[in-house]
């Protein structure tokens, strides 16, 4: 009997690898392990939990249970892999051994937390997953005022929900401006007055040098000589890819695990998808890449090598308030010149390169409509 497919993981990556696979063959044996409780969901929903008063039951589209029947694989949830042994091709989990033909890491990321003088360390939160969700629900619910660190998408995603539900929010960012990997300076500045416009206090060119508990309020220190007090901290300082399984296993990894374009390791039958991968020095960890990943891993995985190749792409940043669309290479260390086109209805900035080029653009408010037009040209 042939050794099943073997997937590591059970977030976005994996399960859209599983209906990938099941779209197209569905006898092959495929056999995924988590640590996790293994419900299928859609993360990119953590954005608007708190706005939409949601609970954990609401974000969950289908339970592990009826995930696996439907799909027809073998779910082991709360297994915890400790070896791979590539030339065996076996995984260890729960000091069990486990054979595969083909192996998949999608083993995703893990909120980065800088390190804080203090003591309140351990009132960090983040919110990366529904097992985050689940675990700092009620820890977010009741608090009145919250502390986000990290002004970049996710932060400030989650700065606008949690302000839009009612909550008094403080959002800090070293940086120089909100989301500066992706904005240009004069649409990060317009971001601020809409977060501003609903409350939200923003502090920029500054960090949190300390965080300190004194009967349940929790007192953050700042470089400038400031202070902010407030019920609870969430971090939103990036993800650092899971890499260590791979690492142990004798895999290259860099900042993720390295694959070439049909997203192999560089150990034979091994792949991986997600957070976790990285594809010609760059993690990915958007949903577009993930799906168009998935759907030619599968054909791989399945005897037909496709190649992954990953057009530009949209990212619509979850702001309601102030939509915002962003495509191609927006990073002003990258952009030669701006081109801008201001009006009330919003803004349309084009990012050119020395050849000028049309490298990437960024569309706000009602000139999201123009984003498609603007991504074909692009």
């Amino acid at each position: 009997m042939t050794a099943p497919i073997t997937i590591i993981g059970s977030g976005f990556a994996a399960y859209q690898l599983v209906k990938s696979i099941r779209r197209q063959d569905n006898s092959v044996s495929i056999r995924v392990i988590t640590a996790d409780d293994g419900h299928d969901y859609n993360k990119p929903d953590l954005s608007h939990v708190f706005s939409k008063q949601q609970q954990v039951s609401d974000v969950i589209t289908l339970k592990s249970e009826a995930f696996a029947q439907q799909y027809h694989v073998e779910l082991l949830t709360n297994h915890q892999v400790t070896s791979v042994d590539a030339e065996a091709q076996t995984v260890t989990s729960n000091e069990k051994t486990y054979s595969y033909s083909s192996l998949v890491f999608a083993t995703g990321a893990t909120p980065f937390v800088p390190p804080f003088a203090g003591s309140a360390d351990n009132r960090i939160m983040t919110l990366n997953s529904l097992k985050e969700f689940e675990r700092y629900q009620t820890g977010i619910s009741t608090s009145k005022h919250m502390l986000l660190i990290g002004g970049g998408l996710i932060g400030v995603e989650l700065a606008l929900d949690l302000a839009n539900s009612g909550k008094k929010v403080t959002l800090v960012e070293p940086n120089t401006t909100l989301m500066q990997n992706l904005l240009p300076e004069y649409v990060a500045d317009k971001l601020t007055q809409a977060l501003k416009h609903n409350q939200v206090v923003v502090h920029t060119e500054v960090t949190v040098t300390e965080l300190n508990e004194r009967e349940e309020i929790i007192t953050a220190q700042l470089s400038n000589g400031g202070e902010i007090k407030a019920d609870s901290v969430m971090v939103c300082a990036g993800l650092t890819p899971n890499v260590a399984l791979a690492d142990k296993s004798g895999i290259a990894v860099n900042r993720g695990i390295c694959v070439n374009t049909q997203l192999q390791t560089s150990q034979p039958n091994i792949y991986a998808l997600g957070d976790c991968a990285e594809l010609d020095g760059q993690v990915r960890a958007y949903l577009q890449p993930t799906l168009m990943s998935a759907t030619a891993l599968a054909k791989t995985l399945l005897g037909s090598p496709t190649y992954v190749s990953l057009p530009s792409m949209m990212i619509k940043v979850k702001t309601p308030n102030y939509p915002i669309q962003v495509a191609g290479i927006t990073d002003s260390k990258q952009v030669t010149r701006w081109n801008m086109d201001i009006d009330a209805t919003g803004i349309i900035a084009k990012a050119f390169d020395e050849k000028e080029t049309l490298i990437g653009f960024v569309v706000t408010e009602q000139k999201v409509t123009q984003a498609f037009t603007l991504l074909r040209a692009l």
